[in-house]
């Protein structure tokens, strides 16, 4: 699935290989035998909504993650990040192992996601962004919701260089929420916030403001025994900063976090997370001179025991239905991973 900024896009369906008729564990212990021979997967997650979300459907909700976790215990070893770190380091993975992220730190993940994941026995990662904790928002999230509420059938942005567009039915909204956040998403910091605030004085709506985390929901997290891992403070994209201030956003981020559960921040994920656009290879120093033992992208593929460390793939299959679900995640085994 795409990254949470653009997690909305809807993927074609491929046609499936004639291997789809193979029992699913058979399958990826063939792809996924254990030891040093074994491929880590690793799925990203952003929001468990409560219900189906009529104007994004393919976001996850409640049952149906619920059936996806079911799916995955019975299907995968579904180990923590952690541990699954330490197993590529000494080519000692279970077979079939794979981990469950989630980026940001959506409040859903605490009053929605944590619960089907205890329900199941799950262990997972949850990578937030500190800036927003105790009421902020993340810029994107204020787009989708102007966009979302904005009254009319159509949206005349023109006057703040973002054009026009027709809102009178869900497609239609749809595709200017995805077509705002495009023209957003790589703009500097603090123009891309200007233009934000210059949405909010122009369309007649309030963004809700109790989506990410609060610092007891991380703390609650931390005490259920999931890993909190950094996302930088103001989630940039770490390409587009200056080095000093890039170094700043990652070590502040891991600072506040572990001033929060009191323990320290091992793991982190590259904000939007495209290896050689989003982060560089100056990012992975620094990373991995800030003490982190590793880093998560947002590259597909499956990690293998001789793959950097600070440059691990992440995955969500976009597929509904249980086969083209676990078909999606054996062709992911499959793919060559990009790093820097």
């Amino acid at each position: 699935m795409p990254v949470r900024e653009a997690r909305h896009v809807e993927m074609p369906v491929n046609p499936m290989p004639p291997w789809t008729l193979l029992p699913s564990r058979a399958l990826l212990n063939l792809l996924s035998p254990g030891g040093s021979s074994s491929r880590l997967t690793i799925l990203i997650y952003h929001r468990v909504l409560p219900r189906p979300d009529l104007l994004f459907p393919g976001e996850s909700d409640a049952e149906n993650f619920d059936h996806q976790m079911k799916q995955l215990a019975g299907c995968f070893k579904i180990i923590s990040l952690l541990d699954a770190v330490h197993g590529l380091r000494e080519g000692k993975l279970p077979p079939r192992a794979a981990c469950i992220t989630f980026d940001d730190g959506y409040a859903d993940n605490a009053e929605i996601a944590l619960p089907i994941l205890q329900k199941h026995g799950i262990p997972a990662t949850f990578f937030v962004s500190t800036g927003f904790l105790d009421g902020g928002r993340m810029w994107n999230d204020t787009v989708i919701e102007l966009i979302r509420r904005a009254p009319g059938d159509t949206l005349d942005l023109a006057s703040i260089g973002l054009g026009q567009f027709e809102t009178g039915t869900l497609p239609q909204r749809r595709q200017a929420i995805h077509s705002v956040l495009d023209a957003l998403k790589y703009l500097p910091l603090e123009v891309r916030r200007s233009r934000v605030e210059e949405m909010c004085a122009l369309i007649p709506v309030i963004p809700a403001g109790n989506l990410m985390m609060t610092s007891d929901q991380v703390r609650l997290l931390h005490g259920a025994g999931m890993e909190i891992g950094g996302h930088t403070v103001n989630h940039p994209i770490l390409a587009r900063l200056e080095n000093d201030a890039a170094r700043a956003e990652i070590a502040h981020g891991k600072e506040t976090l572990e001033g929060i559960i009191r323990a320290p921040v091992r793991l982190f994920a590259y904000p939007n997370g495209k290896p050689g656009r989003d982060y560089l290879a100056d990012h992975v120093r620094m990373v991995r001179e800030l003490g982190f033992d590793a880093a998560v992208s947002t590259a597909h593929g499956a990690a293998k025991v001789d793959m950097d460390l600070y440059q691990l793939p992440r995955f969500t299959p976009w597929d509904r239905e249980p086969v083209r679900f676990m078909l999606r995640m054996a062709q992911n085994m499959l793919k060559s991973i990009d790093t820097v």
